[in-house]
């Protein structure tokens, strides 16, 4: 079986965002580049594709042009082991231009979306207890980037 690799489509910063990336995870490379050649749509020499790995997982950065944008049909959840993580993670993906939103969600400088979120989040709001899991969401609802010990509180009534 053939794995799946995400390829994430840039007009002309796929080099530049790779190694963004690559400098905010542990565990990550760049791999192989390739360049437009004489017949390619973009100018010979210039960078096609980049392929990097997040934290063992493989992407391509693709540099094809400025017809297409990321949306937030598309995201990558970081799942974080604590409140440090969580802080970490947010703050470096969305430096330089990039922008927050609500519920741990947030775009990078190149307008990729993430979400930054504790691994327990889903256990919390798939509580069985719903006055529990209700009073979880409420409280997340009311927040951009995740503070745990809030949503911590929250669960506790």
């Amino acid at each position: 079986m053939k794995k799946i690799t995400p390829c994430l489509w840039f007009d002309s910063e796929a080099e530049q965002a790779a190694k963004f990336y690559v400098a905010i995870f542990k565990n990550s490379r760049i791999g192989k580049m390739t360049r437009y050649g004489e017949d390619g749509p973009r100018p010979k020499g210039s960078v096609m594709t980049v392929e990097f790995t997040l934290d063992r997982v493989e992407f391509v950065a693709l540099n094809a042009g400025p017809q297409f944008k990321f949306t937030e049909a598309i995201s990558f959840s970081v799942n974080c082991e604590d409140q440090d993580e969580i802080d970490y993670f947010w703050e470096k993906l969305s430096a330089d231009g990039g922008s927050t939103g609500q519920c741990g969600w947030l775009k990078d400088k190149f307008g990729l979306s993430w979400q930054v979120n504790p691994v327990f989040l889903d256990d919390m709001l798939g509580d069985p207890d719903a006055g529990k899991a209700n009073r979880v969401m409420k409280a997340m609802t009311q927040m951009d980037k995740i503070d745990i010990a809030t949503l911590e509180k929250a669960a506790r009534g």
